[in-house]
């Protein structure tokens, strides 16, 4: 197996189906495989998932019982990739599935691939998010000292040895996608972003990205986190 893609689903029923017909679409090869993680969800995910996975022959399931948080379901599904080169997505149609292969393609190049870490760069979105982003990328810069953009951009892939070294340490919210950037820099690995394009989602909502009150939250965790990591390392 080539690549490993995490897919983590928490109540994403509606969306399910839409991102499987579209890795349909866009795997034209037999060494990829797609990984849902059932991520605690407490709608119809499961039957909708057990429903579809026969038709889907690179795509299988882990299950995780009771919701521990985002980085805890990536990490689960990562834990059980099979591939050389492993990492995740959104289930939330904001990420196209066909960004996964562009970044295969990608890092299949590279004279290292073993040392390249490929994320993409998002574009499209509104203001306010941009504004967001940029504030959050420019304080965790500063704090701890190495460029960080874009942290919560999708997707991102690595070598599954850069995950074997880190995964004891992964931890179990959305900060996950903070600490592998942060740890891709420290590592020296040769960072490639590439363009991707972030449209609004089509079915649901957001599970923490619900206004304001929910971006200061998420700001707290992410702080918190960041203290942590600085402090430890």
């Amino acid at each position: 197996m080539k690549l490993s893609i995490i897919v983590p689903c928490y109540n994403e029923s509606k969306n399910i189906p839409l991102i499987l017909e579209k890795f349909s679409s866009v795997i034209d090869r037999n060494d990829v495989e797609v990984i849902l993680v059932n991520n605690g969800s407490t709608d119809n995910s499961e039957e909708v998932i057990n429903s579809l996975l026969p038709k889907f022959n690179f795509a299988r399931c882990v299950k995780v019982e009771v919701n521990q948080g985002y980085g805890f379901g990536i990490t689960s599904g990562l834990n059980e990739a099979k591939g050389e080169f492993i990492g995740y997505t959104h289930a939330d149609m904001q990420t196209d599935p066909a960004d996964s292969l562009k970044a295969l393609d990608i890092i299949e190049k590279q004279a290292t691939p073993q040392n390249t870490y490929v994320k993409g760069d998002r574009k499209g979105r509104p203001l306010f998010d941009q504004f967001f982003t940029i504030g959050m990328s420019f304080f965790e810069t500063v704090y701890l000292g190495t460029k960080l953009w874009d942290i919560n951009a999708q997707p991102n892939i690595f070598h599954r040895s850069f995950f074997e070294n880190i995964k004891k340490s992964c931890p179990k919210d959305f900060s996950l996608d903070l600490y592998f950037l942060y740890m891709a820099n420290k590592k020296g690995l040769n960072l490639i972003r590439f363009d991707v394009v972030f449209p609004p989602r089509i079915h649901g909502e957001s599970s923490w990205n619900t206004g304001f009150s929910s971006k200061w939250k998420f700001i707290k965790r992410t702080l918190e986190f960041s203290f942590k990591l600085k402090k430890e390392l």
